[in-house]
């Protein structure tokens, strides 16, 4: 039980939902056509991805020790349960695991993306917990761009197996391109993205005073929680905005559904904002788990292609 806590497990069945929830959007929106798709490799690639975020969730709590001991006493895993030795044991090992899985993939597809996005993303987690979540926006601007690559990794999964970068011929089946949409996908990755930048700016404003201790340098640092929280949900609105935008240009695409999920996530986070600022009552904790909720909401929306 303390080992899924280190590892967040709740965090990493998100990542495979997501990744689950975009492979069924995509083949589903594309029944009427032949999609190419490896469930094995998939599933490798999905083991990948949530091997490399445990293993940044542990690093993580590694460096926050200090901080912890103060933020959530309570919860500390880290040299109390665990020893710290085997923290940056298991966190190499699943990185290595998850590295030689890139690398398998990106050999057997011929295709450099799931080596260089899987490495990438490993050197981000660890600078990250070393340096830049020490840093104004650095860290909390990291955090959502990896939010970003979860779905967008599914999308290049997708596109590889089926957008050849051969010529064509009508004679060679193998130089066959699908035409595919992953244009909400888009939308959905940038959205989780900028929704998880301001969650992070949220948590912030919650560990203001462990922070203290490992020479945080955040927004609720500088400007105090409240008002800290207040940019975050502002900033938060614009994916409400680009919803709009979105299903203005392309609801021929759609199946539908995928407005009602949304438009229930975004229609969350403005009553958020609203509250906040008329409630100087309502806590920072409550704001978090609401933006934690709008985001599962969001999530949802990749399912609504099961309802006819």
């Amino acid at each position: 039980m303390k080992f899924l806590r280190l590892i967040r497990i709740t965090n990493l069945l998100i990542i495979i939902l997501t990744m689950v929830g975009v492979a069924d959007y995509l083949l589903i929106m594309h029944n009427y056509q032949k999609v190419n798709f490896n469930f094995l490799d998939y599933s490798l690639l999905v083991f990948s991805t949530v091997l490399i975020a445990a293993a940044g969730n542990m690093i993580n709590d590694y460096f926050d020790i200090k901080a912890d001991r103060v933020n959530k006493p309570d919860r500390l895993i880290v040299s109390k349960y665990i020893k710290k030795r085997w923290v940056i044991i298991l966190h190499w090992t699943f990185n290595a695991i998850a590295f030689l899985i890139g690398v398998y993939l990106s050999y057997h597809y011929k295709t450099l993306v799931f080596a260089f996005v899987q490495l990438v993303s490993i050197n981000m987690l660890w600078f990250y917990s070393i340096y830049f979540k020490k840093k104004l926006l650095l860290g909390n601007g990291m955090i959502g761009l990896l939010t970003t690559l979860v779905p967008l990794l599914s999308v290049w999964f997708f596109s590889v197996l089926n957008e050849s970068q051969v010529t064509h011929s009508p004679f060679h089946e193998n130089t066959w391109s699908h035409v595919m949409h992953y244009n909400f996908i888009y939308l959905l990755a940038i959205c989780a993205g900028i929704q998880n930048f301001g969650r992070e700016i949220v948590k912030d404003a919650e560990d203001i005073e462990g922070d203290k201790l490992i020479q945080v340098k955040s927004l609720a640092m500088k400007f105090g929680g409240r008002v800290s929280v207040l940019i975050a949900l502002y900033f938060i609105q614009l994916s409400t905005i680009l919803g709009v935008l979105f299903f203005w240009k392309n609801t021929e695409i759609l199946n539908g559904y995928e407005i009602y999920f949304l438009g229930i996530a975004s229609t969350l986070n403005g009553i958020l904002l609203v509250i906040y600022l008329f409630n100087k009552k309502i806590k920072i904790r409550t704001v978090h788990l609401i933006l934690k909720l709008t985001m599962f909401i969001g999530l949802c929306s990749l399912f609504s292609v099961f309802i006819r």
